[in-house]
């Protein structure tokens, strides 16, 4: 599993702190009510827990409160911080805190029961207060600026749990950009969309771009034991239906040339890469390009892009916050009469999107680009349904702008004639006005997929990251 600098696995559950407010004038009047609004904002975040890590500890009651939390919620390095009003308190007591605060904000506008009955009394009405907590609440957030998503809503539902759970994978991607490091092999020349100023990159957004040399590699390969070797390709075949072409030797490489980038990845805390096919090539001593090892990576949770892309590479580490199994693709051919787009690359793919109906293959594939031997290449269809399409697009020196395209994988005919992983991807907008927008927005020719809709996942994401999204 990728790891973060910290060790975190890229997979685990978003951490958030719950700042839960009220205020000790409440105490005098109705003995108990902190301890039994606590008890509230704990069964809030235990309704969490599936999908969210979330961090309470304790109503705050006062300045001093709110500003120790909120210094605890960044000193434990969370995600993100959700404000729930647990009765009436004043938000001037938050400026401090939120002014120092680094992390994202959400406010839940929530409150203990979901009706009004005849049996409410005063005491009652003081325990669900909390929407006119929300309202000064939300008036200090806008004039500190902060751009904080807001639900009003049942906190037992579905709705809200989702929301929450949105927001929080939003904030652990936007999170990881900040400390994240990715290795760099290599960059194809004259490619525009794809190039970024690394300065630029890493103030901007950022993620520090290492621009490192195959020799890394190589001398991790010399290092790699054969017990590492035979693990990776009994899970190959464990996982994939192999083709009858392949030599064990070819595998046993391929397989050798990912546990060596693996572990580069590893030891350096690198979450994601990208490798340029003639960084490759025209080193010397390689006898294959990476499309094993690219793919069995992606599926294991890390960033990676073609090319020396760099911008996507980031993307598709976000990506795997963002909800599970990024793809790497990129755009191939228009199809009117389907209106749709193919969907492939040169033979990298996240298997884990594949169809449950049809076997991943793993075949002995010819290709020229690098001039080296037959890369094991995995080779399967998309699983057909809703899927979201992501690019970042560099639009000026630290300026990115996040194009989104919602659609459907459409259930094909398989096309036997394509050795690398394909799909047909279908606009919701129609692949004319999608394409047009596309464009005209500077959308780059390498995206990230998922499938489902996490549109508003990348859309949060997209504004906690300070970056403009475009959707098409």
């Amino acid at each position: 599993m990728a790891a973060t600098q910290n060790g975190a696995p890229a997979s685990a559950r978003p951490k958030v702190g719950l700042l839960g407010i009220m205020q000790e004038l409440y105490d005098d009047m109705l003995p108990g009510i902190t301890e039994r609004q606590g008890s509230y904002a704990q069964k809030i975040a235990d309704r969490l827990e599936e999908a969210v890590d979330v961090h309470f500890h304790g109503p705050a009651r006062n300045r001093s409160d709110i500003e120790r939390q909120v210094r605890r919620f960044n000193d434990d390095d969370l995600d993100g911080i959700m404000i729930v009003m647990l009765t009436y308190g004043p938000a001037m007591r938050t400026v401090r805190a939120l002014s120092e605060n680094q992390l994202p904000v959400m406010l839940a506008n929530v409150q203990p029961e979901r009706t009004i009955t005849e049996e409410w009394d005063m005491a009652d009405l003081t325990y669900n207060q909390g929407v006119h907590g929300a309202q000064d609440m939300a008036n200090t957030l806008l004039r500190l600026g902060i751009n904080a998503p807001i639900i009003s809503e049942d906190w037992r539902t579905d709705r809200f749990q989702t929301f929450v759970s949105d927001w929080a994978h939003a904030a652990q991607a936007s999170q990881s950009l900040r400390d994240m490091r990715l290795a760099q092999f290599g960059q194809m020349p004259g490619m525009g969309d794809i190039t970024t100023n690394p300065w630029a990159f890493m103030h901007g957004l950022g993620p520090q771009i290492d621009q490192l040399g195959m020799g890394l590699v190589e001398e991790r390969m010399q290092g790699v034991s054969e017990e590492a070797v035979a693990e990776v390709v009994a899970a190959d075949e464990e996982r994939f239906e192999i083709d009858e072409a392949l030599s064990d030797e070819a595998h046993r490489y391929a397989a050798r040339f990912q546990v060596a980038i693996e572990n580069l990845l590893e030891d350096e805390g690198y979450e994601g890469f990208s490798m340029y096919f003639d960084a490759v090539g025209d080193d010397g001593r390689f006898e294959q390009l990476h499309m094993l090892a690219a793919s069995n990576l992606m599926a294991k949770g890390y960033g990676y892009a073609a090319e020396g892309d760099m911008p996507c590479t980031s993307l598709m580490a976000a990506g795997h916050r963002i909800a599970p199994d990024a793809h790497f693709t990129e755009m191939y051919a228009m199809d009117f009469e389907r209106d749709s787009v193919l969907q492939s690359h040169m033979g990298e793919g996240n298997w884990k999107i594949a169809r449950e109906d049809q076997p991943v293959q793993l075949i002995d594939r010819p290709l020229g680009i690098g001039g080296l031997d037959n890369p094991p290449t995995v080779l399967f269809m998309a699983e057909p349904g809703p899927a979201t399409l992501v690019s970042l697009a560099p639009t000026g020196d630290e300026e990115f702008r996040l194009i989104v395209a919602n659609g459907e994988i459409l259930d094909t005919d398989e096309l036997p004639n394509v050795e690398m992983p394909y799909f047909h991807f279908r606009p919701d907008s129609g692949v004319r006005d999608c394409l047009d927008g596309w464009l005209e927005n500077g959308g780059t020719h390498h995206q990230c997929l998922h499938l489902g809709d996490v549109s508003r996942r990348w859309e949060m994401f997209a504004d906690m990251s300070d970056v403009e999204v475009v959707h098409v």
